[in-house]
């Protein structure tokens, strides 16, 4: 067997655990109030909550749904089967563009280097300029965190969108493709990203610079106009907060537990972990206005049909927990 069958083995075993787009077993309670589901991306959140333990207790029923990116998480919002979500900054304004009844409840922050554009170990590729001509895979769909990223790197370096071809794919499909060398330049986010690092994928561009690295919780209006949920979703938040702060103190048992769940190797998950969007706090005004401007921005561009007014879309008020 080839080194390249072995990592391309390697690459669909690994995405393949990042790739269940199904719900978890129920987390009951005594006589819960309400019953949450959680969106979740590539077991991120959840192995937040597993390792920390701060959904223990919780006076409400759960279980995790799990999606590989998020397009399809909000695709589950949307249509209510999921309560809560979790995502970067233009994935939640794609997702109120389609029409997703949701409010932007609380923030994560995270590293802007999470993200990037990777190549080939060999790739005849050195710079952004060199794009031109080329294709570039976004993960996961028109939207995401990775196409803004794509846009940002081509207007800093002077190169046209209509001088690269742009194809989006889902991030495990894409991840085939990249460990076959079938793609020229992907823009990814982690952990996919981290695992082509791990690879021997080279770093063209990162987030820096680019990204705000803001995530966010979001909240179906469905849920929190039931009383029970809202209650819930509030307690939710509550520990997420504390997950974030025992994250921050313990980063290697949380590397331990983000390796377990997800079957990544440890290297990977500490490297991912190092950098993931953990800390969670309210919503601030410094948030709208960073949000702000990347709806402005990709409305400029034509990531977006339509700007989004953000304050719109965004609950203050339900949670407030000191920042």
């Amino acid at each position: 067997m080839s080194a390249l069958q072995i990592s391309r083995r390697t690459w669909l075993a690994q995405s393949a655990a990042l790739s269940l787009a199904v719900a978890g077993p129920l987390r009951a309670v005594a006589q819960p109030k309400a019953t949450l589901v959680l969106g979740d991306q590539a077991g991120g959140l959840r192995s937040l909550f597993e390792a920390s333990k701060a959904l223990d207790g919780a006076p409400f029923a759960y279980r995790w749904a799990n999606f590989q990116g998020a397009a399809p998480l909000f695709e589950a919002q949307r249509s209510a089967a999921v309560d809560t979500a979790m995502a970067g900054d233009l994935p939640v304004l794609a997702a109120a563009v389609g029409k997703t009844p949701l409010k932007i409840v609380a923030t994560r922050v995270g590293k802007a280097e999470s993200l990037g554009l990777v190549v080939q170990p060999d790739s005849p590729l050195r710079s952004v300029a060199d794009l031109r001509g080329k294709t570039v895979v976004v993960s996961s769909a028109r939207g995401s965190i990775s196409q803004y990223q794509l846009y940002g790197a081509l207007e800093e370096a002077g190169v046209r969108r209509d001088e690269v071809t742009v194809k989006f794919v889902l991030p495990t499909d894409a991840a085939a493709a990249f460990a076959s060398k079938q793609i020229d330049a992907w823009a990814i986010f982690d952990p996919y990203y981290a695992i082509a690092l791990q690879q021997g994928g080279r770093i063209l561009r990162d987030g820096r610079g680019i990204n705000t690295a803001l995530g966010f919780i979001t909240a179906s209006e469905h849920s929190l106009a039931d009383a029970a949920k809202r209650e819930a979703i509030v307690q939710f938040l509550d520990r997420l907060a504390r997950a974030g702060d025992w994250a921050l103190a313990n980063p290697e048992a949380y590397a331990q537990a983000y390796s377990q769940l997800t079957r990544l190797p440890i290297a990977s998950a500490r490297l991912i972990t190092a950098r993931a969007s953990v800390a969670g706090r309210p919503v601030s005004e410094a948030d709208i206005v960073a949000l702000q401007a990347v709806a402005d921005r990709s409305a400029r561009d034509g990531i977006l049909p339509v700007r989004v007014d953000v304050r719109a879309i965004t609950d203050t008020q339900l949670w407030k927990r000191p920042a």
